[in-house]
């Protein structure tokens, strides 16, 4: 089993930025990568960016340019600076953690909202 921990979120203006992290624990052996979605109200879920173990990374092309991923591996954790943040990326932003026979563990989830 692997846990999952978000934190960092909450509410920011308009151009400003927040921080998320990420924080496994357990049998994090099998991770091949970690990552962020976010789910908006009456939205699905989408991912937003993802960091695998080689360090490769993806984004979403909402956010390029904007949010960068990070891993420190000795904290076992995953950054996600949101820089320039607007009001679309306001939502529910989940912390999640990909084996490599590709099942999917979930973090409860942080509120980000982008007031304008």
């Amino acid at each position: 089993q692997v846990q999952l921990a978000e934190s960092g979120g909450g509410l920011v203006q308009a151009g400003g930025s927040l921080r998320l992290s990420c924080a496994a624990s357990g049998s994090i052996v099998n991770i091949n990568r970690m990552g962020l979605y976010r789910q908006a109200p009456g939205k699905q879920r989408e991912l937003v960016a993802y960091i695998t173990r080689d360090g490769s990374t993806r984004y979403a092309d909402s956010v390029k340019g904007r949010f960068t991923i990070s891993r420190d591996n000795a904290k076992n954790t995953v950054y996600l600076q949101m820089n320039s943040l607007k009001p679309e990326d306001t939502a529910v932003y989940y912390c999640n953690g990909r084996t490599y026979v590709g099942y999917d563990y979930w973090g409860q989830g942080t509120q980000v909202t982008v007031s304008s």
